[in-house]
């Protein structure tokens, strides 16, 4: 066992994303005390560590928004009354004990006497190309690589994007005009992405902003010096294949499900996420869930759902803790911690 911190919160949140900055902001809002455990060494989630340059549309309010400027905000937001931060902190295990429950880190233990799950989609294990030189090349010294963090750093160099969904299509509209050369290889000839966005990319490419190649896949990627400088890809109909001189190799995927620890906690689970009641409660007494990480009838996975999901679950958390308190909280414009009046309790 690790050190073991003797500060009990009120609640502590497993996840430092969009989800679970709302979920510390909330917590604040409603005078608890609060933490927040990250396995990533910033917090932000998904929002900085895989597309930070990104627009993101359907956020209520924000006709649009960078990701990294939405993560900035929701920091913002959701450190305002001072939750403690630990990141780089991966739980391994979650152990129910007579009045609180015990977060097993490897920067230590904490105790807690309820807990928020807002781990997103769990571990994130990015798929790869499986093909001779990925790994002797994987990495973004050696130039395989599977996602975007910072579009500069693909200044002036030949990029080849692999994939067919919404990520592969965006970087191949976002990289235009950065890259000295682009291309998009996906293995069928259809695009699992946003239709307009396929559309522009089909006119970029008629117009020789870039080039697409379907039905293709990569035989392998070679290079010298740990570098990437080619790549062999091959029409998978005949086999046909074609040479292109290439500085970076980008797969684009998707994600292989993993709930990592959180699958060995006790928890029941459906469809590789949390099953949560209506009020985001887990089977485990004072463990609450919220986010993608969740599972209940009609659930959307959007952020701004999850927002919604947090709110449920701080304030259900907070009534657990004190059967006085009321769920609902009211609105905000009418929140003493703002400096309103909050009125009568009702």
């Amino acid at each position: 066992m690790g050190d073991v911190n003797q500060d009990i919160k009120d609640v502590t949140i497993i996840g430092g994303g969009p989800t679970g900055l709302f979920a510390a902001f909330y917590a604040g809002l409603r005078g608890v005390s609060c933490r927040v455990v990250d396995a990533l060494p910033e917090l932000g989630g998904q929002l900085m560590a895989l597309y930070p340059e990104k627009y993101i549309y359907d956020v209520g309010g924000l006709p649009k928004i960078l990701a990294k400027d939405l993560a900035k905000n929701m920091i913002e937001q959701g450190t305002q009354f001072g939750p403690d931060i630990v990141l780089e902190a991966e739980v391994q295990q979650l152990v129910s004990e007579e009045d609180h429950i015990r977060l097993v880190t490897g920067r230590g233990e904490f105790l807690s006497r309820t807990v928020i799950i807002t781990a997103g989609k769990g571990a994130l294990n990015p798929r790869i190309l499986e093909c001779p030189g990925w790994d002797a090349h994987a990495g973004e010294r050696g130039g395989a690589v599977t996602h975007v963090r910072r579009p500069e750093d693909f200044r002036d160099k030949r990029v080849l994007l692999v994939g067919g969904g919404d990520s592969a299509v965006d970087w191949a509209l976002g990289l235009q005009g950065i890259a000295r050369e682009l291309t998009l290889i996906h293995r069928r000839d259809q695009f699992r992405a946003h239709r307009a966005s396929v559309v522009q990319m089909r006119e970029d490419a008629a117009a020789g902003k870039l080039t697409i190649l379907t039905p293709y896949e990569v035989r392998n990627i070679h290079g010298d010096n740990d570098c990437v400088t080619g790549a062999v890809i091959f029409e998978n109909a005949t086999g046909e294949e074609r040479h292109l001189e290439v500085d970076v190799v980008v797969a684009l995927l998707g994600f292989k499900p993993d709930l990592g620890p959180v699958g060995q906690w006790g928890l029941e689970l459906q469809r590789n996420s949390i099953r949560v009641s209506p009020l985001m409660e887990t089977n485990i007494v004072g463990v609450y869930a919220a986010g993608d990480i969740t599972h209940h009838d009609g659930k959307l996975e959007l952020i701004a759902t999850g927002y919604g999901e947090a709110a449920v679950a701080v304030n259900n958390a907070v009534h657990y803790l004190n059967p006085k308190a009321r769920v609902n909280p009211g609105h905000s414009t009418n929140l003493k911690v703002f400096g309103q009046d909050e009125g009568e309790d009702s």
